[in-house]
């Protein structure tokens, strides 16, 4: 973070300095990150104490101190030998503090921010968009997928002086959440993914998905730009909401930067990309060697291309730094196992849309004469639309040819249930309800040559059985 006094930051959080029993003054400065996490502070560190569904962080904040929080926001006072800042809300707090950093960096004119959002693929794009990004500058982007009202702010405040690009991943689970986190670190760039059923239940319908995720380019400035997919009619329609200039990226032809020439394996996806000249017309292209895994991934390849090339990033280093990148990210398309059982551990989320792009990779990517094993857990989050969207995984798992379903979880039974009434199968659909009984199981019946995808929502936690999985057979 930028350095800034204690009385700065009271006054950015709206918050009152508690100095009592202290050796510091209102002039003291800070410099260090920001955390809602005790487990993660360091000396220096400003310790948010979020309350919580489950617990409150004002319990931690001993353990904050001793560590060495330089500073403990609160919504009420502690018995506690440090500077106190007492605030009404420790959360709209960490957003406040995170606005004023920005303001002041931007201020200073090096500054260029992009702001991610869709219903999938934000943490590939953002991962990729920092790959290229860090050839040409200073580059802060998120871990993991810190990208709500905690986990964005926390990233904005990593910007220094010498930050040259923010890459912000915003989600959301309703309506105005992805417009407070573009108030705190208004895009130069807004990209939009996808607009899809994942967390559609939250949202109250795919409707309300499309209205939030639109937040992204509403308030855009005529000299920003709006990155948009051309191959989603709903993210498409966002074109008439906002003055931005509008960048589009797909697999239509008529998109500005595109993808042509797509062939996918089990090493990866290879593809010609091209990108629009400085007229709008026909520009450079570049073959690419791209090695996530899975051919959906190449749209996200595209995004951050697209804001890429908006910030002037040459065609040539784009595709080098995207064909250095390996994985999308810790349980996303991970290749795991060895050479005689490959296990693909996706399990970190799910949607409707990404179970099914993941399932025609496998398809897509199975070993000649080997079989494809689909082990697949709850897709959450989806409401009214669960039922019928574990019908149509159940199905598409049928239809792919995949050789052997194991469900694991009685929330995802349903997709079993339906795979066998397909009718055309005879016991390539298995149902257990616990991880280890699945586990049990596959360590008995893989054999060489199997390719094994693991994909769940983050909750169901089939992530650790593909851990488990891909140690067995490494």
């Amino acid at each position: 973070m930028i350095a800034l006094t204690l009385a700065e930051i009271a006054e950015a959080t709206r918050g009152t300095l508690l100095l009592d029993g202290t050796h510091v003054s209102p002039e003291t400065e800070l410099s260090g990150p920001s955390t809602t996490d005790s487990r993660e502070v360091v000396p220096g560190t400003i310790f948010f104490a979020k309350p919580g569904e489950v617990t409150d962080g004002h319990l931690f904040a001993p353990q904050a101190v001793e560590a060495g929080a330089a500073l403990v926001v609160v919504d009420h006072p502690l018995e506690l030998p440090v500077p106190q800042l007492l605030v009404e809300d420790t959360v709209v707090a960490l957003g406040d503090l995170a606005t004023e950093v920005i303001a002041r960096v931007r201020a200073l004119g090096l500054l260029k921010i992009v702001g991610i959002t869709g219903s999938n693929g934000k943490t590939t794009t953002k991962n990729l968009l920092r790959a290229v990004l860090e050839q040409v500058g200073p580059t802060i982007a998120p871990r993991a997928s810190f990208n709500n009202e905690v986990g964005a702010p926390v990233t904005m405040l990593q910007v220094t002086e010498e930050t040259q690009f923010l890459v912000a991943e915003m989600g959301a689970s309703g309506i105005g959440e992805i417009a407070r986190l573009v108030r705190m670190a208004r895009p130069d760039v807004g990209v939009v993914l996808k607009v899809g059923l994942a967390h559609a239940g939250e949202f109250g319908g795919i409707e309300k998905t499309l209205q939030a995720k639109t937040e992204m380019v509403t308030d855009l400035l005529e000299s920003d730009v709006a990155i948009l997919n051309m191959d989603d009619p709903r993210v498409a329609s966002m074109a008439d909401k906002t003055v931005a200039r509008v960048l589009w990226f797909g697999l239509d032809e008529r998109a500005d930067v595109r993808a042509t020439d797509i062939v996918s394996d089990r090493r990866g996806t290879s593809f010609t990309l091209h990108l629009p000249s400085p007229d709008g017309g026909e520009g450079p292209s570049r073959p690419v060697r791209f090695q996530v895994l899975g051919e959906h991934h190449v749209m996200n390849a595209l995004a951050a291309a697209a804001s890429a090339h908006t910030l002037d990033v040459d065609i040539d280093t784009i595709v080098a730094a995207l064909q250095t990148v390996e994985t999308a990210e810790r349980w996303r398309m991970e290749v795991m196992g060895s050479s005689e059982v490959t296990v693909i551990n996706d399990a970190y989320n799910a949607s409707p849309d990404s179970m099914a792009a993941a399932l025609k990779t496998l398809a897509q990517i199975a070993e000649p004469g080997g079989r494809t094993i689909a082990v697949l857990g709850e897709m959450s989050e989806l409401g009214e639309f669960s039922g019928e969207e574990h019908d149509r995984i159940g199905l598409l798992a049928v239809r792919l040819g995949i050789d052997q379903l194991v469900i694991v979880g009685p929330a995802a039974r349903r997709m079993h249930i339906t795979a066998i009434n397909e009718g055309s199968w005879d016991g390539e659909s298995l149902y257990f309800d616990t991880q280890d009984a699945a586990l049990d199981h596959l360590q008995g019946a893989l054999r060489p040559g199997d390719t094994v995808l693991v994909k769940s929502s983050n909750s169901a936690g089939l992530r650790f059985l593909g851990d488990r999985l891909g140690e067995s057979f490494s």
